[in-house]
């Protein structure tokens, strides 16, 4: 294909009709959309997914009363609240293809972006909106303020005590929920749903728990009334979508001709499975694919325990064999063996019947789409906030296998990659950028290990008492020591026994 060196437009509603043929438009009047929905946390994933959801719906000419509102709460998001504004909430999704192709389309469903800091009066007053129905979130896994290892909601955070203050203006998302149903209640007003998209288990559970916790600080009789009137459904939602680079900014106006600030770069597969719990109406998903179920738990479980911690897997492993994107990594037999068989021994066992789901199926599926090159995902986007990640998601499966009598080697070894990792150096003797909220504290617990080889374990925050178990110890310990003595390539060779 012939590239298109000459910028000539800026992406924006005015410009939206002139734009290249190959990239798909809405075919419908942005004009006549209206807001329904206030979503925390405009992020790639949420426009890769929600958002790309409701711009089927809305090309239907389908629930153009549900456009999204936008809200951002912290520093870093004023540069979405710039790139955003400045072309009219539009940007460009490409679905890359492993063989190369481009699936383009200009997403519309986005149609305004409010900055807390900015007017927290205003952002509240948008919430209390009867039109909003639904305020959803996708704020990460640390988001929901939770201690890792008894799952109580952090009351000292200084955050949280900010928004408990008589009279203070919210600086939370918890805070923003709260006075906004306060203010529905006062008004006579239907509540919203509250809709987590997070990789959590139980995602709609911990968004009811952070947020009852919060109201039962600040008011008991407003959490009583949230705990009866208020829905918060769960969702299992699954689309991989690296971080933008300037490289994509680049290739989008190469490629077609204009300019898009901040466009969305993901894989062709998305699936979203959602418990049919809303307090005053939806959108009609399922009219673009969303599988509306009772009960979410097994697909989150599958996609957490497989889809998820394969990626945990694969990072640290293709970090400290010298990959540094997901799909050379993924196509190295060792780590691709060692992927399946932590699926198909440690993971696989702690699953119930997923409906509808081959899990054989799945899971070669998802070997497939990390090695997708065309995405370019990152071994450093997946190896970051491990302590958000590893004991949300893999200490389930540890619990549940060592209960049973069942394979932990492969989750072993997988905790014990993230604990050389940590350490921040790697085979080469290069420094290893280590990013995690909890950074000081892992690569300081990690620099002991050579006097005290379960240092990593000890972190009860994140581990509880699995230091105390000794058939995980074992396992652990060879896989470190193996790590240590000859490095990531041998260990996997041999625990895999090739």
């Amino acid at each position: 294909m012939e590239k298109n060196n000459n910028l000539v437009v800026t992406l924006s509603n005015a410009s939206i009709g002139t734009l290249n043929e190959e990239v798909k438009t809405p075919q419908y009047n942005r004009k006549e959309v209206s807001p329904g929905i206030v979503h925390f946390g405009v992020g790639g994933f949420h426009r890769a997914h929600q958002a790309y959801y409701l711009d089927q719906l809305m090309n239907m000419g389908k629930s153009m009363d549900w456009g999204i509102i936008g809200a951002g709460l912290l520093p870093n998001d004023l540069a979405m609240r710039d790139a955003l504004s400045s072309q009219d909430y539009l940007y460009t999704l490409v679905s890359k293809n492993a063989k190369g192709s481009w699936d383009s389309r200009v997403i519309g469903s986005i149609i305004g972006y409010m900055y807390g800091p900015d007017d927290p009066r205003a952002l509240v007053e948008q919430m209390a909106d009867p039109n909003i129905r639904i305020v959803s979130m996708t704020i990460t896994e640390g988001g929901y303020n939770f201690d890792q290892i008894t799952g109580e909601f952090i009351a000292s955070n200084p955050a949280v005590q900010k928004d408990l203050e008589e009279g203070a203006l919210p600086g939370t998302v918890f805070g923003y929920v709260y006075e906004a149903l306060k203010l529905r209640k006062e008004r006579g007003i239907r509540p919203f749903t509250v809709m987590s998209c997070d990789n959590i288990q139980g995602n709609g559970i911990a968004a009811k728990k952070a947020i009852l916790a919060f109201a039962g600080l600040k008011d008991g009789e407003m959490a009583d009334w949230i705990k009866a009137h208020v829905k918060f459904p769960s969702s299992m939602v699954d689309r991989i979508t690296p971080r933008t680079e300037q490289e994509d900014i680049q290739s989008v106006s190469e490629r077609y001709g204009f300019k898009d600030n901040w466009p969305v770069v993901t894989e062709p597969f998305f699936q979203w499975v959602l418990e049919d719990q809303f307090n005053c109406g939806r959108p009609e998903y399922e009219l673009a694919g969303v599988q509306l179920v009772e009960d979410v738990e097994p697909y989150e479980l599958m996609k957490l325990r497989l889809l998820n911690l394969s990626h945990q897997g694969l990072a640290y492993f293709s970090w400290l064999m010298g990959y540094r994107y997901v799909h050379d990594g993924a196509r190295d037999p060792l780590i691709a063996d060692y992927l399946m068989a932590y699926m198909n021994e440690d993971a696989t066992p702690t699953l119930s019947p997923v409906p509808g789901i081959n899990l054989d199926e799945y899971k070669k599926s998802l070997i497939e789409r990390f090695s997708n090159s065309e995405v370019c995902d990152t071994v450093a986007r997946l190896a970051a906030e491990s302590s958000d990640r590893i004991p949300k998601w893999l200490m389930p499966v540890i619990s549940h296998q060592l209960s049973k009598g069942g394979d932990i080697k492969y989750a072993a070894a997988m905790v014990a990659s993230w604990a050389r990792y940590a350490e921040g150096v790697d085979e080469q003797g290069n420094p290893i950028d280590v990013v995690d909220n909890a950074k000081e504290q892992v690569m300081a617990a990690a620099a002991k290990q050579e006097e005290d080889s379960l240092a990593f374990l000890r972190q009860e925050e994140f581990f509880g008492n699995l230091v105390n178990e000794p058939e995980f110890t074992k396992e652990y310990l060879w896989a470190l020591d193996s790590l240590h003595e000859v490095g990531a390539k041998e260990t996997l060779r041999r625990l895999l026994g090739k």
